[in-house]
């Protein structure tokens, strides 16, 4: 009977365990959510508002949508679209992308841009991808601030390196894609 006893006592004190565990990660869950994200939320969502009301968006994409015609003009469209201080300005809610890719589609589809160059202009209006979610990575894998001070700008940093490559490879690999169109 002891036995029967002692092993309900350990199956009570495993489940115990288990429901602490959980209960204490939803709780910091929860924090996280409203210590990192919830902040992060409302301020990308202000971006949208303030680029969709003022139309900047539009503006913006239709001054870069010609670039599209040739690799040089995508490696500049790339270039601008990475620089660090826009960068996280283009990234919520990819608006620009949008509409760029967009305008982008149609002229391929119309024939005014070769379809090869539909996979660099991919790489083209998107170098500024995850740009303004870093401080909230960082945030979430509780970076200290010297960490975060320094990774920001590095990583705003390597995306004017690697965008412009992205083209490269991309323009590279359509190679033959459209062989016979």
């Amino acid at each position: 009977m002891q036995a029967v006893a002692r092993g309900l006592e350990a199956i009570g004190r495993a489940v115990g365990n288990v429901v602490g565990i959980l209960y204490q990660a939803g709780r910091d869950t929860i924090d996280q959510v409203i210590r990192n994200i919830l902040p992060f939320m409302a301020f990308i969502s202000m971006i949208i508002g303030i680029i969709l009301y003022t139309g900047i968006g539009n503006i913006i994409a239709h001054t870069l949508s010609p670039l599209a015609s040739n690799i040089f003009g995508l490696l500049l469209m790339s270039v601008i679209c990475a620089i660090p201080i826009l960068s996280p300005l283009l990234g919520p809610g990819a608006v620009i992308a949008q509409v760029v890719g967009t305008l982008l589609g149609v002229e391929i589809g119309l024939g005014h841009i070769p379809p090869q160059y539909a996979l660099p202009a991919l790489f083209a209006i998107n170098p500024q991808v995850g740009c303004d979610f870093i401080p909230v990575g960082l945030a979430l894998g509780e970076a200290e601030p010297e960490t975060t001070e320094i990774g920001v700008p590095a990583v705003l940093m390597s995306r004017l390196i690697t965008g412009p490559l992205a083209v490269v490879i991309a323009y590279l690999a359509s190679f033959g894609m459209y062989a016979g169109h």
